[in-house]
């Protein structure tokens, strides 16, 4: 029995209603495992039963090597759960509720006493909140009093209260704002790091695949998915929590252009309005329920529609890609050496050529030969790195951008700064020549139709499966009636084809015009965290 925690067979059921069916779960420590599936999956209800606050109808649970009984004390066992929904006392202040059940004592002549030691459970109250980035004016305020946000970061806090070696984080974050959701993937990091295990429950798959190593999917009670996090997309995710086409190869990104962004706005619509209304128990399950049959009309639609382009696609870059790297090893391996080859044998007319007096203009004509043969190799090398940079394969995509970007500059005579974050490491092959391509399509676009003077690109990891690019100019910017879908039919490739690296590679791009002038084209790449790491 390898994992930290390992649940065979978990199934509970509400009179003739089975709420969760024979789940089998492992989790191992510093493994951080997301949980996902719709409205009434039995995705709470699981982590209770895990936490020990509901008892299964059968199944076994064993955590640490120990087999458990149901209901079992999860808490002193370092199993700690954080609720969906805020379990506070509106009577009691911030720190009572924190510590409620796990108060803090004094110590008199190094013995534990029953009386509260309320000065140290302030203290520690105020760096829990502290690791949240939430300040309180008094910690004796009544809970009852704050807003439905502080609330949940009490909740939160109370559930990092007692050391835990198993963290069940039930989407405190629904009712958060950006900035604390932000905050609690990085604790999730932290824990993950410090060798917590951590099964993190959410309907935001952007935040369970920026922290988790496996996606499990519930639907209907049970376990229908299991997949690392790396191999997976949230196409493939969908279609396990709405039961789509499970078993059928899912496209990965849909298509960059603009029905793509038009349909991924409405899907991203639907997810909000669903978040929102989870908060409202009247209308929570019919309501929800017709939103995810409209998201799986939707996967379908865009399926059927994008399927047959995206393969085409694909294939075609793939191709051209492989057709770049044939071209680039037989110029270097063949024509460069038969030229230098050649250069070579000049020299050696040229030493003869000197013994003869008769044969001065030869010797002038053959230098001139090899002047040109000279320059002719350097221009078959410089097609070489166009095609495909060897710096790319020998010293990544670092390197490769800061060879060809100052390549670049001289040539079209516009500055150019390269940002490169300091934890940039060696990426998947596919990655970084994509990156690569989008550069320098980015710059190539630039020098035809900017008209700017300088430009400012930044890589660096945004989260560690997140990569993070920008490409920014003081040129002309984008028409107001800029449309993406269009740009072929005038002949503008550029930042389509840009578009389309992304948007293959699983990402999302943006175009925005700067103040006073000038385009910012940023991207949002995934990668896989175990290769930068």
């Amino acid at each position: 029995m390898s994992g930290l925690l390992l649940a065979q067979g978990i199934t509970m059921q509400f009179g003739s209603l089975t709420a969760v069916t024979d789940v089998d779960l492992e989790i191992n420590a510093g493994e951080v495992v997301g949980l996902t599936g719709r409205s009434g999956a039995g995705k709470s209800l699981l982590t209770q039963i895990l936490a020990g606050l509901q008892e299964p109808d059968s199944g076994q649970i064993f955590f640490d090597g120990q087999q458990l009984d149901s209901p079992f004390p999860g808490r002193q066992l370092g199993i700690s759960l954080m609720h969906q929904h805020p379990r506070l006392f509106n009577q009691l202040d911030i720190t009572t509720n924190i510590f409620l059940g796990q108060e803090l004592k004094r110590v008199f002549f190094g013995r534990k006493t029953n009386l509260t030691n309320q000065p140290k459970m302030h203290k520690e109250a105020r760096r829990l909140l502290g690791l949240l980035d939430v300040t309180f004016p008094t910690l004796l305020e009544k809970v009852g009093n704050l807003s439905s946000e502080s609330r949940q970061l009490v909740s939160i806090a109370q559930g990092m209260a007692s050391p835990a070696k198993l963290r069940l984080v039930d989407d405190p974050t629904v009712q958060l704002a950006v900035s604390y959701q932000s905050r609690m993937l990085s604790l999730i990091n932290q824990w993950r790091q410090a060798g917590t295990a951590v099964l993190f429950s959410s309907l935001n798959l952007d935040h369970l695949f920026a922290v988790a190593d496996r996606i499990i999917v519930l639907r209907e009670g049970e376990l229908v998915a299991n997949l690392r996090t790396d191999e997976t997309n949230r196409e493939e995710i969908v279609s396990a929590m709405v039961g789509v086409g499970a078993s059928q190869r899912r496209t990965p990104v849909i298509w960059a252009m603009d029905s793509y962004y038009q349909a991924k706005k409405q899907a991203e619509t639907l997810k909000h309005s669903q978040l929102l209304l989870e908060q409202d128990l009247a209308t929570q399950g019919n309501v929800n329920n017709q939103l995810l049959d409209e998201l799986s009309k939707q996967v379908q639609a865009l399926d059927k529609v994008n399927l047959a382009l995206q393969d085409a696609q694909r294939r075609l870059l793939t191709e051209r890609e492989m057709e770049r790297k044939h071209l680039a090893r037989e110029l270097h391996d063949d024509t460069i050496q038969d030229l230098l080859s050649l250069n070579y044998q000049l020299e050696g007319i040229t030493s003869l050529a000197q013994n003869k007096d008769a044969l001065a203009e030869i010797v002038g004509e053959v230098e001139d030969a090899r002047f040109h043969i000279r320059q002719l190799a350097s221009n078959v090398r410089r097609i070489c790195s166009d095609l495909r940079p060897p710096t790319i394969d020998s010293f990544g995509l670092g390197a490769a951008l800061e060879s060809y970007i100052q390549n670049w500059q001289q040539q079209a005579h516009i500055e150019v700064k390269l940002t490169l974050g300091d934890n940039l490491g060696r990426l998947t092959e596919a990655i970084e020549l994509s990156v690569f391509r989008i550069v320098q399509e980015g710059l190539n676009n630039i020098r035809k139709h900017a008209g700017a003077t300088q430009v400012e690109i930044s890589l660096s990891d945004k989260s560690p499966r997140l990569l993070q690019l920008t490409i920014a100019d003081n040129g002309k910017g984008l028409d107001e009636d800029f449309d993406l879908s269009t740009m072929s039919q005038s002949g503008h490739y550029g930042l389509l084809g840009i578009s389309e690296r992304v948007a293959l590679l699983g990402g999302r791009i943006s175009f925005r015009n700067q103040f006073p002038r000038g385009l910012v084209v940023r991207a949002e790449i995934p990668h896989p965290r175990s290769l930068v790491e």
